[in-house]
This record gives structure tokens, C-alpha cells and sequence, in this order.
């Protein structure tokens, strides 16, 4: 029974929702660290590359379309990577996030961390909601009232 459900929620959109629950998650607690340390003289702003992760989405989705008993893996290099229990481990960059340096030597605009902090969160919202409704349909084809 267990292979039998491990197989059915490690195919479809799940591990993907899944991967980007993970990844909203690590980009909330960036996005948390930087705007705590907006008085921090120096402080440089950290970056996750949202771009990056969705392609590296698509071709984990790619891959496993072509192979249904591959894990789903996302790569992308220096920020995102699966580790060896399939779980997604987030490595923030410190990229200058705009080209602009305030008088401090910081980089941070409170606006661009707001804006990022309302995208994020949506994101985050939107992934839970279709993972709910993912369970909440398994649960129904197991109790036998789909």
C-alpha cells in the first residue's frame, strides 16, 4: 500500500507544488532576513532567482514525463538543488539585487522586499491550495466516494 501511494503522489503536479511550497517557504525566510536588517549598515540584500527555479521546474517536469520511475529532481546550479532524500535545499545568493547603493554601502529598497514579500506569499497560497485539493481528491478515491 505504501508503494502503491508513494507512487501516486510522486507523479503529476505534486512534487512540483510540493518543490515550490519549499521553495516560496526558503524565499519568505530571505525575504524575512533582509528587510530585519534594512538598518545594518553594509548590509547587502540577499536573492533568490525565481526564473531560474521555474525553468528548472519545467525540466524536472520534462524528465519525468519522459521517465515515470525517475525521482523528480530541480537543479539550478548554486541556489537550488535536490538533496539525496529528495528534499529542495535553497542557497540564497548575494547578487546586487538592483544597482543601487545607498549612503550606508547597503543595497536594500523596503519597496522591492515588499513587493517580492506580497509575490512570494501568493505564490506560496496558491501552491498550498492546489496541493490541498490534490490530497483532498485522494482522500476521496481512497475512502471510495470520488
Amino acid at each position: 500500500m505504501a508503494m502503491f501511494l508513494s507512487t501516486v503522489t510522486n507523479r503529476g503536479a505534486t512534487p512540483g507544488l510540493v518543490k515550490t511550497m519549499a521553495f516560496t517557504q526558503q524565499r519568505l525566510r530571505m525575504i524575512s532576513e533582509n528587510v530585519a536588517n534594512i538598518h545594518t549598515p553594509g548590509y547587502k540584500a540577499k536573492k533568490l532567482d525565481v526564473k531560474g527555479f521555474q525553468k528548472a521546474l519545467g525540466r524536472a517536469f520534462s524528465e519525468q514525463r519522459k521517465d515515470f520511475s525517475r525521482p523528480f529532481v530541480v537543479e539550478n546550479g548554486n541556489e537550488i538543488r535536490t538533496d539525496e532524500q529528495g528534499f529542495l535545499k535553497v542557497t540564497p545568493s548575494d547578487r546586487p539585487v538592483e544597482n543601487i547603493l545607498f549612503h550606508d554601502g547597503t543595497n536594500l529598497s523596503i519597496e522591492r522586499q515588499m513587493a517580492d514579500l506580497a509575490e512570494t506569499g501568493m505564490t506560496h497560497e496558491m501552491a498550498a491550495t492546489l496541493l490541498r485539493g490534490n490530497f483532498d481528491r485522494l482522500k476521496k478515491a481512497i475512502r471510495g466516494n470520488a
